[in-house]
């Protein structure tokens, strides 16, 4: 949620920010909204303080043995007229509320312009895609050729968008699990949290999932829960209404995530890409304002680690202000190279949210002062597994259809350096 004093007080300077991204916020609208709220709460005060002068006067009246007819007429006026402008002050902060929880974060000044995703910013690589003597296969072909990855089953038990990992599929995805949580627990400070797989409807609105992206998330039918879509809204609302003393907070958590992919019908259908449920190891970082930016930098380099170890070669990219998710104010994506699309894909999104999620969150910390500030929060995959295992059968693959399994993976696969046989 951006800040209300800002919006108020220097709206052209947030419609600016806002149209980096291609938002147009309505300026004059938004000041007679915010006029209108000053007028009705300075009249609603002096009818109060009116009625309170006439509760005064009957007061003083009755101890006279005076009439107070006309006084209490005059008193009951002012009461209705009370009502009738507390419910047009309520209405006027609901528009307000309703209006400014739809606006999304502004782009930091260190962000590219842009308009898409066509405008990004390839930062650096790492690694060099393979170059094979044979035609390179995708994910699908091998893992099925392999019998460890099986989509006529998962569509057969929930359906399209579904995958059922068998025998060294599954331990694979296990192991990629355990290996991530080690490397972000052991060398990078990481606190690991087992949270919830449902979250309520006050956490989904902390983190801006709710209520502008309800249509791709699971709900219960009968149950105020919502499937969660990433640990992210687990991990940043750990902490959600506390003022806390200590700085940097660091939570990774391995979870499950359900998206209905709602906006990306007819996308990536083949494989492991886009899926209604995918697993994740997923990172936030809870930290002082003045200290956001560098652990942006931090973050993302945790998440690097882990391709790295992989040996998966990648790109940072800088996505530019029309690109932006809702809660962002800056983001680095991750695209691993995939051989079987001859492309590089996002594996992982870190960003810096700046006080957007801490202001939905009233999540506080005690400056050098004593005084409380609303935190910045970040958060990143690292990475998320589905996509990660595709990139390991892809760029590890050999001609005679096994895959090689990269050094720091071996010990959780109790030492198998192949797959295959």
């Amino acid at each position: 949620m951006l800040d209300p004093t800002l919006l108020r007080n220097a709206p052209e300077q947030v419609a600016a920010a806002l149209a980096r991204r291609g938002v147009i916020l309505d300026t004059s609208a938004l000041r007679a909204l915010d006029a209108r709220r000053k007028t009705l709460q300075s009249e609603l005060e002096a009818a109060r303080n009116a009625r309170n002068e006439v509760s005064r006067e009957i007061g003083l009246a009755r101890k006279r043995g005076a009439d107070t007819g006309d006084l209490q007429a005059a008193a009951s006026a002012l009461g209705d007229r009370i009502k009738e402008m507390e419910a047009a002050l309520a209405a006027v902060l609901e528009a307000w509320e309703e209006w400014t929880v739809a606006l999304p974060n502004m782009p930091l000044e260190s962000v590219p312009d842009g308009t898409s995703g066509a405008d990004n910013v390839v930062l650096r690589h790492w690694g060099t895609p393979p170059g094979f003597s044979f035609p390179a296969r995708d994910h699908v072909d091998i893992g099925e050729a392999l019998g460890i990855l099986d989509f006529a089953a998962g569509a057969r038990l929930a359906g399209a968008r579904f995958v059922v990992l068998r025998g060294m599929g599954a331990r694979l995805e296990r192991a990629l699990i355990q290996f991530m949580l080690d490397l972000h627990t052991s060398q990078h400070g990481y606190s690991e949290i087992s949270p919830p797989f449902l979250a309520n409807r006050q956490s989904l609105f902390g983190t801006g999932q709710l209520p502008k992206f309800e249509e791709d998330l699971f709900a219960l039918r009968d149950d105020p829960y919502y499937l969660i879509p990433t640990a992210e809204v687990p991990l940043t609302n750990l902490l959600r209404g506390d003022i806390i003393d200590t700085q940097p907070q660091r939570f990774c958590a391995y979870t499950p995530c359900f998206r209905r992919e709602a906006g990306a019908y007819g996308r990536d259908t083949r494989g492991m890409i886009r899926q209604h449920q995918f697993d994740k190891v997923e990172l936030v970082q809870i930290v002082a304002p003045e200290d956001s930016a560098a652990a942006l930098e931090t973050l993302t380099g945790h998440a690097e680690q882990v391709l790295q170890g992989l040996e998966l070669p990648y790109r940072v990219v800088a996505l530019c202000a029309g690109d932006l998710g809702f809660s962002a104010a800056k983001t680095y994506d991750l695209e691993v190279w995939l051989p079987g699309q001859n492309q590089y894909r996002e594996i992982s999104s870190c960003s810096n949210f700046g006080s957007f999620q801490a202001r939905r969150l009233q999540l506080r910390y005690r400056n050098s002062e004593g005084k409380p500030q609303l935190v910045h929060t970040l958060n990143g995959s690292a990475l998320a597994v589905g996509r990660t295992l595709v990139a390991l059968l892809e760029n590890h693959q050999r001609e005679d259809g096994r895959v090689a399994i990269p050094v720091a993976l071996r010990p959780y696969l109790g030492g198998v350096d192949v797959l295959g046989g």
